[in-house]
């Protein structure tokens, strides 16, 4: 069973059922979490995270979307390339966040940053590994593999995180040092089930070895794809800095309230956002074959009805947010004093939005990918990028906001980001060499007919 390709609907429910039961054990997770680390640690976490996700990127993000374009066009031996290139950049990636460690500290004005990153950067390694897998998975139109992975992810990190922030619980830099190392141990897990089931393939492989494609026709989408998906932990780093920086020139608990923001929101708000990854991952192997072969109109009928469905499902899910956000902070973060859970409060009713704006930007960036374009999402994702940064500075600066600020960013960056993949699909046309090569098959095609019947 675990083997098989599924439909369309089938793996995009697949994998936005392990999307969201993932994202829902990590935010079941913040709730002991900031039982032990509380808002303090939280922020110290949330500090963290964005060099991380940065490195992730670049080793890692680009993978899965990339190797299923290429898998499902038909570039067979494609994940055997990613595994050598993007194993040595996942090193790499490890290597450099054991040494910007330090830097990353001085400047965040953050001690406990250094012990943190050390902890966490052996899953850049891991990751990139695992991605790989994951991507030639969905080329092959196998949901899977990506789903149970996620989960296993979560699982391992939720129950080791808890019991070592609450064993570290009366030393809060170690306590969240001790939370970041449950996730690489979660990485080096998932790492080796996906290996295990890549390997038991082997069996079923054809008598002759297909030639894996260059390398450079890996680049061509994985790279793309690396440089869109690096624009947000960017934005999140620079952020962090620059929120923190300006929220500490007028109140004492910058970290705190950087961490109800980051920590807290964000994570009820990626909630219903994970129902919706499978049909951005479920999107590409539909798509990309037409587009390989010069079919635009179909592709571009699949990603409308990727996008369609998205919206049906966000939109009640971002009123479903606003209207049960207090039950949502009381259930996950009772734990918070209650002044801390009255901007919570505010900041999910504010960012609820987000639960469409979000949805679309990442099925329209997949899309996109798929169609053959991916510089155009890169565009999108650092002219928001940038946006997003620069509002979140004057907003913070300039006016009475506060951490307010940072979430109406947010709103703003979203839907600017939407509506230029929007244009984007709305015109994107065949090439001239598509259409030549297409029309050179239908001559093809008619002659062998007229012979036939000569």
């Amino acid at each position: 069973m675990f083997s098989q390709k599924q439909s369309f609907i089938k793996g995009a429910i697949l994998i936005s059922l392990g999307g969201f039961v993932s994202k829902m054990l990590g935010a079941i997770y913040r709730i002991p979490l900031t039982n032990f680390l509380g808002g303090e640690g939280m922020g110290i976490y949330q500090m963290v995270y964005p060099l991380y996700c940065i490195l992730l990127t670049v080793s890692a993000s680009g993978i899965p979307t990339g190797i299923a374009r290429l898998i499902s066009s038909g570039k067979a031996g494609a994940e055997r390339q990613a595994f050598r290139l993007y194993g040595a950049i996942g090193i790499i990636g490890t290597i450099l966040m054991y040494f910007l460690s330090t830097p990353l500290s001085a400047v965040q004005t953050e001690p406990a940053i250094r012990l943190c990153c050390v902890m966490l950067c052996p899953s850049v390694f891991f990751v990139s590994v695992l991605s790989v897998v994951r991507g030639y998975f969905q080329g092959k139109g196998n949901m899977y593999p990506t789903a149970v992975t996620e989960v296993c992810e979560q699982v391992v990190k939720v129950a080791l995180g808890c019991v070592l922030a609450y064993v570290f619980r009366n030393n809060l830099p170690i306590a969240v040092a001790s939370t970041l190392f449950s996730v690489t141990v979660s990485e080096v897990v998932a790492t080796a089930l996906a290996l295990i089931w890549y390997l038991k393939r082997r069996s079923k492989l054809p008598l002759f070895k297909v030639p894996a494609p260059p390398v450079s026709a890996i680049v061509k989408y994985t790279i793309p794809l690396t440089l869109t998906a690096i624009a947000l932990p960017v934005s999140q780093l620079l952020e962090s800095i620059i929120a923190v920086r300006f929220l500490r020139e007028i109140t004492g608990e910058a970290t705190a309230l950087y961490g109800i923001f980051s920590g807290c929101a964000v994570t009820i708000i990626n909630l219903p956002v994970s129902v919706t990854y499978g049909l951005a991952a479920a999107s590409v192997p539909q798509i990309s074959p037409l587009a390989e072969n010069g079919d635009i109109d179909g592709a571009k009928s699949k990603a409308y009805k990727s996008l369609l469905i998205t919206f049906a499902i966000s939109v009640p899910a971002a009123i479903v947010l606003f209207v049960f956000a207090p039950l949502a902070v009381r259930l996950i973060f009772s734990s918070l004093p209650q002044e801390n859970k009255e901007i919570l409060l505010t900041l999910v009713r504010i960012m609820a939005i987000n639960a469409v704006t979000l949805s679309l930007v990442q099925t329209s960036s997949a899309c996109i990918t798929a169609l053959g374009r991916p510089i155009k999402s890169t565009i999108t994702q650092w002219v928001t990028a940038i946006l997003r940064v620069a509002l979140t500075a004057v907003l913070i600066k300039f006016t009475s906001l506060s951490i307010i600020g940072a979430a109406i960013s947010a709103n703003c960056s979203y839907l600017v980001a939407v509506l230029i993949n929007f244009w984007y699909i709305i015109n994107e046309k065949p090439n001239k060499g598509q259409i030549n090569e297409n029309n050179a098959d239908r001559i093809g095609q008619f002659g062998k007919r007229l012979d036939q019947k000569s």
